[in-house]
């Protein structure tokens, strides 16, 4: 079972490049620690985090689909990784505006992404969700924020339209009533 975040990770995880080796069993558990995801760094944790969440959407059943579709459900994968590790940053670091930012705007990504997924392959949308553990939820139906000076304008457009329709109102009586007298005069 692959865990879904870092804080998860068992701390005798090693890193990649040591994982392998056959020395590893022999050394000292100091040494294992310092080679461990626990003493990584952001950037190390951060790969292994990617690495593992883009395991997880290759392992579903629907792989068989096109190269778009892999490619754009492993961005996805590599975007929700991102969007984890900045959500942990920013509990620890609240007034982080920056990543905060950068944290809005891959979720505005990935939101994008998963939209064009579940319009172009329902189910492949499905696994994806399902195995990164995302909760889809269609964007919000665009609604003008009403203020003050919103309303005041408004009022203000409104009004002028109803002045200048009076007064092409006016200007249309004034020119029936030139043709009524000249249709009098023609007849007389």
């Amino acid at each position: 079972d692959i865990p879904s975040h870092l804080d998860d990770l068992p701390p005798s995880l090693l890193k990649k490049d040591y994982a392998n080796l056959p020395i590893m069993n022999s050394v000292d558990d100091v040494v294992k620690r310092l080679l461990s995801l626990e003493m990584a760094s952001q950037k190390e944790k951060m790969k292994v985090k990617i690495q593992q969440l883009v395991e997880k959407v290759r392992r579903s059943p629907n792989d068989n689909g096109s190269f778009e579709l892999l490619s754009l459900v492993f961005t996805v994968a590599i975007l929700t990784a991102r969007i984890r590790t900045l959500e942990e940053h920013l509990q620890r670091h609240p007034k982080d505006k920056r990543n905060r930012r950068s944290m809005l705007m891959d979720l505005d990504r990935r939101r994008k992404m998963l939209g064009y997924l579940r319009r172009v392959n329902y189910s492949t949308f499905e696994n994806t969700c399902k195995h990164l553990g995302i909760q889809y939820s269609p964007p919000q139906p665009y609604s003008r924020h009403v203020t003050k000076r919103w309303l005041v304008k408004k009022a203000l457009c409104i009004k002028v339209f109803q002045e200048k329709q009076m007064l092409k109102a006016a200007e249309r009586l004034k020119q029936r009533r030139e043709w009524q007298a000249r249709a009098r005069a023609a007849r007389e």
